[in-house]
C-alpha cells in the first residue's frame, strides 16, 4: 500500500487497517465479545467495506426486474447468510471420485490422533497399492477441508493421508500448549506412521515445518525418509519476494502481535482460558488483499441466483461456505511463526532449531524435492518457495525441480481448474518418477 493510501487508514497498511476494528491493547480480551449468544457461529467482525463495493452488490437487485419475488428473497437471504462465520469444521464429503468415466467409492478413517490433530486416511476403491501422499495442511486460519479439491484430485492416483488440525478453542487447556516445534513433531510422527513410500506434499505455511522435518529425519539417519518432498506456495524465505503479508509481519515488533492480536477463549468453549489468535482476524487479513474480487463474487452469486443459474451460484456458495469456516491458532504457534518464519527467517538463515539442534536442510540427500509456485501469488511471492532449492544443497540437480504455474494466484496453486489440468499432472508425474 502506498503512503497516501496508508494515511487514509490512519497510517496502517491494508492488513493492519483490517485488524484495527477488532484488535485492542488488552491481550486478555475474550473472543467471546465477537461471538453470538449460542456460541456456534461468529458474526463477521466490524471492518470497513468500501461503500462503492456495497453499492455494486445492492445495485444487482434491479439487474433482473423480471425475477420472481421468491428468487429475490432467496438471493438476498443467501448473501446475509454468507455474512456469518463458523468455527466448526465442514465435512470433507468425498464419497467417491471419477476415474476414466467410472465412479470409485472412497473411504475415510482416522488412523492416528492427538489432542491437536487427527491423521485421516482417504483411499479409493482399488487403490490399496497406490503411492501414499502425506498432505500437510497449513494452520493459517482455515480447516484442512479447504484442501478438499486437492484431496479429491490426488485420490485419482494416490492414497491420501491428511493432517486434520483441530480448532484449539475446542481443546482443553489441560492438553498443554502447541507451538511450531509441536507442529514439526506431528509431521515427524505422521511420516513415521505412513512409513515406506511416503510422499510429503505441504501447502503454504506448512512448507516450513515440512522442510524442517525432512531435514531432521535426514540428520538423524532415520530408516523412513520421505520418498519425495513437494513444497507448494510456501514462505520458505520471505526475503525472496515482498508481499503485503510479510511486509505487515515485519512492520511491527513481535510484542505488538502478542499485545494486540491474542485473545482468550471464553467459558462457553471446551478450550476455555486457552490463548489463541482468532481465525476471523486471519480471514480479515486474507480478504483485505483482494476486497474487490470478493465483492464481485458476492455480486455474481446474487446475479446467478436471480437468473436461476443454480450450478454457478452453488459453486460460489460452496467456496465461501468453506472460506468462512475459520479456525483459531494457538497463541504460541502463531507468535512463533510470525517471529521465526516472517521476521527472523530462521530456517533460511541456518538458525532454526528443533529440541536444541540446528536444522540443516543441506543434510537431505535421499528425498527428491519439487517446489511449486503460482505466477500471480500475492501471499507467497515468487522465489519464496524456490528458496528451498538452494537450502537443499545436498541434493544433486537431478533430484530437484522447480515449477512455476503462470496465471494463478495463491489458492490456484492447489485448487481450481488450473490445478487439476496443469499443476496436478506435474505433481503426479514427479511422484511417479520418484518411485521408479
Amino acid at each position: 500500500m502506498s503512503g497516501a493510501a496508508a494515511a487514509k487508514n490512519g497510517g496502517k497498511s491494508g492488513l493492519a487497517a483490517s485488524f484495527a476494528g477488532s484488535a485492542g491493547g488488552d491481550a486478555d480480551r475474550q473472543v467471546g465479545q465477537h461471538e453470538s449468544d449460542v456460541g456456534e457461529e461468529i458474526p463477521s467482525p466490524a471492518a470497513p467495506w468500501p461503500a462503492a463495493r456495497t453499492r455494486s452488490i445492492v445495485g444487482v437487485w434491479g439487474a433482473l426486474p423480471v425475477a420472481p419475488p421468491w428468487r429475490l428473497f432467496e438471493a438476498s437471504w443467501e448473501l446475509m447468510a454468507l455474512a456469518r462465520l463458523s468455527d466448526q469444521r465442514p465435512d470433507y464429503a468425498i464419497d467417491s471420485v471419477r476415474i476414466g468415466g467410472e465412479r470409485r467409492a472412497v473411504s475415510e478413517r482416522a488412523v492416528l490422533s492427538t489432542p491437536f490433530c487427527q491423521l485421516l486416511h482417504f483411499e479409493r476403491e482399488g487403490g490399496a497399492g497406490d503411492p501414499k501422499v502425506l498432505l500437510i495442511a497449513p494452520m493459517s486460519g482455515h480447516f484442512a477441508t479447504l484442501l478438499r479439491g486437492a484431496i479429491r484430485t490426488l485420490l485419482r492416483d494416490h492414497q491420501v493421508f491428511v493432517t486434520d488440525w483441530i480448532n484449539p478453542r475446542h481443546i482443553r487447556r489441560e492438553e498443554g500448549g502447541f507451538g511450531l516445534e509441536d507442529y514439526t513433531q506431528h509431521i515427524l510422527d505422521f511420516i513415521r506412521h505412513v512409513g515406506d513410500d511416503c510422499h510429503v506434499v505441504a501447502i503454504c505455511q506448512a512448507t516450513v515445518p515440512a522442510l524442517a522435518a525432512a531435514a531432521i529425519i535426514a540428520q538423524r539417519g532415520d530408516a523412513f525418509q520421505p520418498a519425495s518432498l513437494t513444497l507448494m506456495a510456501g514462505p520458505i524465505d520471505v526475503r525472496a519476494a515482498s508481499t503485503s503479508v510479510n511486509t505487515f509481519a515485519r512492520a511491527k515488533p513481535i510484542e505488538w502481535f502478542r499485545d494486540n492480536l491474542i485473545r482468550v477463549v471464553p467459558p462457553i468453549y471446551e478450550g476455555r482460558g486457552r490463548r489463541i489468535y482468532p481465525g476471523f482476524l486471519q480471514l480479515c487479513a486474507f480478504m483485505s488483499l483482494n476486497p474487490g474480487r470478493h465483492a464481485s463474487s458476492f455480486a455474481e452469486l446474487f446475479r446467478m441466483r436471480l437468473a436461476g443459474n443454480v450450478e454457478q451460484a452453488d459453486a460460489i456458495w460452496d467456496f465461501y461456505r468453506e472460506y468462512f469456516a475459520v479456525m483459531d491458532l494457538t497463541a504460541d504457534f502463531y507468535l512463533e511463526t510470525v517471529d521465526q518464519v516472517f521476521q527472523r527467517c530462521l530456517l533460511p538463515a541456518g538458525e532454526m532449531t528443533f529440541k536444541g539442534v540446528r536444522i540443516d536442510p543441506g543434510a537431505i540427500r535421499k528425498t527428491p524435492l519439487l517446489t511449486v509456485e503460482g505466477g500471480n501469488d500475492d501471499i507467497c511471492g515468487a522465489g519464496q518457495t524456490a528458496a528451498a532449492q538452494a537450502l537443499c544443497s545436498g541434493l544433486s540437480s537431478r533430484m530437484k525441480r522447480h515449477y512455476v504455474q503462470p496465471g494463478v494466484g495463491h489458492f490456484g496453486v492447489f485448487s481450481g481448474q488450473r490445478w487439476e489440468s496443469e499443476l496436478y499432472p506435474v505433481v503426479r508425474d514427479y511422484i511417479s518418477a520418484c518411485r521408479a
